[in-house]
């Protein structure tokens, strides 16, 4: 495929500057564009864009300034980039066929324009939406509801009763609905808690590899429309999460959170279970939130605490050597002079 510079500003809603009879033939990143793709630069990267062996660049109105080859202003460089990456590198088209090897039930229903492969197995009761793709050895469980539009890799479980939205993907590995970690304590022994809630999943939820969102004891466990979570992700039962969240990886969510809006938990963040979470935060890496937390907060460390003060304590520690030997010095000096006063006072 080839597209001329005012094909893709056009396509792109941008302008063009520096303009040139140049054909784009791919889209790449920074480092690896050819004198024939174009590629994008953000913050802290507009400044040294210039030494990419691009072709042309997507940059942000009013940033940077390049003159030695096309740019193209956009108001998102990287909502462009990928716009053009579905142009470029469209996703490999699926047959719509449902494979003889793919086990389903008799009264499972199937929406219109799906593709069911082999050793998929669809249990009874169970519906999936038109133009859904499933992927070889998916588990959809018994009553299951599965939206429109959905992609479900290989490996998935969906496990009795829950809801899968529409335009979901659940990448491969991921169990939706296994049993919430439920268990009651007598005398000396765990006793298994019937786990007889669900899992909903909203619209245009991802899920990532090898996650696992555990069934509510009772009720459901919901994820709201919009939200997405990276690979190895926990979501406890009767977990309330809201929209637009996004969980990076090995981010782990014990039972009865509530969680809002437009919240971005960083690598292996966590919480303690029964508390309640706002929008519009920021939860650093590793962070531990044990307490409520209200709105448009940004938290790291452990137990959680505002990120600047954070950064201080962050940074006295790594000063913590040169502390413990400045001391020891002075209590070295200090040992002195107290030898020195005593030997005044004998010598009175």
């Amino acid at each position: 495929m080839e597209k001329t510079l005012q094909e893709l500003a056009a396509l792109l809603h941008g302008t063009l500057e520096n303009g040139s009879d140049l054909k784009i033939t791919g889209v790449n990143g920074l480092a690896e564009a050819g004198p024939t793709e174009i590629s994008f630069a953000v913050q802290p990267y507009v400044e040294v864009c210039g030494k990419s062996r691009a072709g042309a660049m997507i940059l942000a109105h009013g940033e940077g300034e390049l003159k030695d080859r096309p740019v193209i202003r956009v108001e998102n460089p990287r909502e462009a980039f990928a716009e053009l990456l579905e142009l470029f590198r469209p996703r490999e088209e699926m047959e719509r066929v449902i494979s003889p090897l793919a086990c389903i039930a008799a009264d499972a229903r199937i929406g219109k324009n799906v593709a069911v492969m082999p050793f998929a197995v669809i249990d009874k009761g169970a519906e999936v939406g038109d133009n859904t793709v499933i992927y070889p050895h998916v588990y959809v469980g018994r009553h299951v509801r599965v939206g429109s539009d959905c992609i479900i890799y290989p490996n998935v479980t969906i496990r009795e009763n829950c809801v899968v939205g529409n335009r979901d993907i659940l990448q491969a590995g991921c169990v939706i609905g296994g049993d919430g970690f439920g268990f009651v304590t007598m005398n000396g022994r765990h006793n298994k808690v019937l786990q007889t809630g669900n899992v909903v999943l909203g619209d245009d939820v991802e899920i990532g590899c090898n996650t696992c969102i555990d069934r509510a004891t009772v009720d459901s466990t919901i994820v709201g429309n919009g939200t997405k979570m990276d690979n190895l992700v926990h979501l406890g039962h009767n977990d309330v999460v809201g929209e637009n969240n996004l969980f990076v990886a090995l981010v782990g969510i014990p039972g009865s959170v509530h969680i809002g809006n437009n919240n971005t938990f960083g690598g292996q963040a966590a919480t303690v279970g029964h508390i309640t979470i706002g929008n519009n935060n920021t939860f650093a890496g590793r962070c531990g939130v044990i307490n409520n937390v209200g709105d448009n907060q940004v938290l790291a460390g452990f137990p959680s605490m505002p990120h600047l003060e954070w950064l201080r304590q962050q940074s006295k520690l790594r000063k913590i050597t040169e502390i413990t030997k400045n001391m020891k010095e002075l209590k070295k000096q200090m040992a002195a002079l107290e030898a020195q006063l005593e030997s005044a006072k004998e010598g009175k």
